[in-house]
């Protein structure tokens, strides 16, 4: 039997014996191309027979003794985040189920179970399965890297950072070597939201969001999707979409505000062509993305359409917006401020209205605010609460002034934060997070969370002080487990695998040999000829 005829794995969990041999016998396993591995009567068996079984479905109750289902896809989709959960779920339950598809689920269906329903729902986790699959076999054979690798690949050419390049020779027959756009959706108002949440809850909300984007992509048409910053996401779609930006802008809004219950705003470039081009289309995207806090309603913001002018060719300071920001990336106070100053000098050259002067320092503080956002010292700043005191103002010395006061006392904020920010213990707390997780789907995005940084800059810091990449060190931690499984046990190879992080032994062997230059059996037969 290939790969391809394997059937998926479905486990059962329902504290009712009645229902769980109802599902058993009335529902056509073997047409579906599935088969049952297991039942459980609560979560907490169920915990173990997933660890012990691997299926790629559980149907459970949402309501059970011990651990009920919403608590066991919580503790498992972080860790698994394509199994695919079905509830069952009563009539009493329905808010109860619905918070379960905010946070992750497949679908629900009510008691009692309408079993034509559910062969309806479970055809189509098939059709997701194997559409999964076949993204992974692709992932295999063209591209050779973990779904980890190329997030932060595509982020480091977003940041404008090329020397992946380098080392990845098959990116010359990348999907972006032909013509794409990209999409930047932000949540609105995420300040305060991650304000509200707790690191849990942020967490949760988080991922649900990813797991949300991830499969409309799938959906979609969408080239690739990954995190960028807190809050925001990057999705390339191919150039042949591209007629159809705004519907599918909207099409993602509405989806997300239907799934999630939170509002986003998304920002779309125009179509390029190259993954060198990543870094110069994302200020394009995050440009448009600027537009929202102008309109003051969340939406879609097309970068090709730019707001009126009044027929005048308007400037844009993109020097003095660098040397802002290399201001405040080395937090010299005195030298943003007279900035400010110089920012003022160049509107009144221009002689601007009002209303255009208003958006030149509004997208200037929106990328400001970013550049503070970047290094994660904006704990209690609010940027609509910013905005919203420059829109009320009448003059421009008034607002430039609001500016300079508000810049200044964040400025002498992130001074005492940095100053209480020990670089080496925050990697040195990464360090050991990944060495007591490393058999885990570890990312970069959790990884931020726990040190407490922004994605770009914990991945700055921790290079600078370990000397390695995430991916390199995550890499390096595996292997080294892998070779003590190896020397001390007589746990099969394929087994070793999961152990240490890699769901796939193929791909577990080829890293493996890449970082020993032997496969893991050559490794575990010349130990033991030594000992």
């Amino acid at each position: 039997m290939t790969a391809r005829q394997e059937k998926y794995k479905v486990l059962l969990v329902d504290d009712e014996p009645i229902i769980l041999r109802s599902l058993k016998v009335a529902i056509p396993w073997d047409e579906l191309g599935l088969e049952i591995a297991g039942e459980a009567r609560n979560g907490e068996v169920a915990l173990r027979l997933i660890e012990e079984k691997a299926p790629q479905i559980i149907i459970s109750d949402i309501r059970m003794p011990v651990i009920d289902g919403i608590a066991l896809m919580k503790e498992v989709l972080p860790r698994s985040s394509k199994l695919i959960f079905i509830f069952i779920s009563g009539y009493g339950e329905f808010e109860y189920a619905r918070d379960a598809l905010r946070l992750g689920a497949f679908d629900y269906l009510l008691k009692p179970i309408d079993h034509d329903e559910l062969t309806e729902m479970l055809t189509r986790a098939k059709v997701k399965l194997d559409k999964q699959k076949e993204n992974e076999q692709l992932m295999l054979s063209v591209q050779m890297l973990s779904t980890l690798a190329r997030e932060r690949m595509f982020a480091e050419f977003t940041l404008g950072n090329s020397r992946p390049l380098q080392h990845l020779k098959w990116l010359e027959n990348s999907e972006l070597e032909g013509e794409y756009f990209m999409a930047v959706v932000r949540l609105d108002d995420y300040a305060a939201l991650a304000a509200r949440w707790s690191a849990e809850e942020k967490h949760l909300w988080l991922f649900a969001i990813r797991n949300i984007l991830e499969e409309w992509s799938m959906d979609n048409g969408a080239l690739s999707v990954f995190p960028f910053y807190n809050g925001e996401w990057v999705l390339l779609f191919p150039g042949r979409l591209g007629e159809g930006k705004r519907e599918l802008g909207e099409k993602l809004v509405a989806d997300i505000k239907r799934y999630s219950k939170l509002a986003c705003s998304v920002g779309i470039s125009r179509s390029t062509q190259g993954i060198d081009q990543l870094s110069t289309v994302y200020p394009l995207a995050a440009k448009a993305l600027f537009q929202r806090f102008y309109s003051g309603q969340a939406g879609v913001f097309i970068e090709e359409e730019t707001p009126d002018t009044g027929g005048r060719d308007v400037k844009y300071p993109k020097e003095l917006e660098v040397s802002l920001i290399e201001s405040i990336r080395t937090l010299n106070m005195e030298r943003m401020l007279v900035l400010f100053d110089e920012m003022a000098i160049f509107i009144e050259a221009q002689a601007l209205s009002k209303e255009l002067a208003e958006r030149i320092i509004i997208e200037m503080v929106v990328v400001l605010y970013r550049q503070f956002e970047n290094l994660n010292m904006q704990p209690d700043w609010s940027l609509e609460g910013l905005l919203g005191k420059l829109h009320g103002l009448g003059t421009l010395t008034a607002m430039i002034n609001v500016l300079k006061q508000e810049f200044r006392e964040w400025m002498l904020e992130s001074n005492k934060v940095m100053a209480r920010e020990d670089g080496r213990s925050v990697v040195e707390k990464a360090k050991r997070y990944i060495e007591d997780n490393y058999h885990k789907d570890l990312s970069i995005e959790e990884l931020s969370e726990v040190a407490g940084l922004s994605i770009s800059h914990f991945c700055t810091l921790f290079k600078q002080i370990s000397g390695y990449t995430f991916l390199e060190f995550v890499t390096n931690c595996r292997m080294e487990k892998a070779k003590y499984i190896l020397q001390n046990s007589n746990v099969k190879v394929y087994q070793v695998a999961p152990l240490v992080g890699y769901q796939d032994p193929r791909y577990f062997t080829q890293v493996f040999k890449k970082a020993t230059g032997k496969t893991p059996t050559e490794y575990r037969e010349e130990y033991t000829k030594q000992a």
